[in-house]
């Protein structure tokens, strides 16, 4: 008998996440609902843990068969479901009309994510009154290739994750985000974020720049179901860029979990990660709708 409910944060993370490795369908990313996406989310100083009970959830016989959620707030939908139970999309699509809805100017507003190889899910917003308002690539590594080749400045050193200093991550990632030249205060959300369940911080890879300063910075997971690496996040602080010291960053992180067994990286959308060697493998699509 199918069911649907509410997200219970504290007792489903784990189920949703096992779900979605589980579910994991390398032609649509399961429109960008990937366990690492979810939990890097779930980890991230955004994310609106007091709304997580808009989230809802589909299980047959207490299995969870999809899933309805934001990625930090509301307003935004990613939904998923078993392949075998994509009849329920409607229902998904419904309950985030309900629940995971914003206000902007006295109406409802809704963005969705998905992919250009769920044709199911495209009719099914088109059907509803939706409009695609925005498309990107998504690009990967495949391991199968050559792994770019570029020598660190001199000076300038690498470490991984391990015992490092979270306020200096914290500054890199807070500068190399383009925030500005002074950081917030929010040094526990940044150890909190580093710490999530399946982390492994022996793959991130860190250049230190001759004065100890964190120059540039990549977050690194491995799906050892899945045999996939999952970037996330990568950035460089501005004074270091156009040193080639994200390409060695990603690099030696890419070489990491390629010795764990992954055949592909999944990397970001710039041209970047083009220029060094990654792929497109189909476009993310948003599609949005106000009523």
């Amino acid at each position: 008998m199918i069911t649907h409910r509410r997200y219970k944060i504290l007792v489903d993370f784990t189920r949703v996440h096992k779900f979605l490795t589980d579910t994991y369908d390398f032609e649509t990313f399961n429109s960008w609902l990937l366990p690492q996406y979810f939990e890097y989310a779930h980890m991230h100083a955004a994310f609106d843990y007091f709304k997580t009970h808009h989230f809802g959830l589909w299980e047959d016989d207490g299995n969870i068969v999809g899933i309805a959620c934001f990625e930090m707030t509301l307003g935004d939908l990613k939904m998923h479901t078993h392949k075998d139970y994509k009849f329920l999309l409607p229902e998904l699509l419904d309950w985030a009309e309900h629940e995971l809805y914003v206000i902007k100017d006295g109406k409802r507003s809704l963005e969705v994510t998905i992919t250009d190889k769920e044709p199911e899910k495209r009719d099914l917003l088109k059907s509803a009154g939706y409009l695609m308002a925005h498309t990107e690539p998504s690009k990967i590594f495949p391991y199968d290739k050559p792994l770019p080749d570029r020598k660190l400045p001199e000076g300038f050193t690498l470490i991984d994750g391990t015992n490092i200093d979270y306020m200096k991550i914290h500054h890199c990632w807070w500068k190399g985000f383009d925030h500005g030249d002074n950081p917030d205060e929010d040094f526990d959300g940044r150890v909190f974020g580093c710490n999530a369940p399946h982390s492994d911080m022996s793959l991130m890879t860190i250049v230190v720049a001759p004065d100890g300063e964190y120059a540039c910075a990549a977050g690194m997971w491995f799906d050892e179901t899945n045999k996939y690496a999952y970037l996330e996040p990568l950035a460089t602080i501005p004074k270091y860029r156009r040193m080639g010291l994200a390409t060695v960053c990603l690099t030696e992180s890419m070489k990491k979990t390629k010795a764990l067994g992954a055949k592909y990286c999944f990397v970001g959308g710039r041209e970047f990660y083009t220029a060094i060697g990654s792929e497109i493998i189909l476009n993310d699509e948003t599609w949005e709708k106000e009523w």
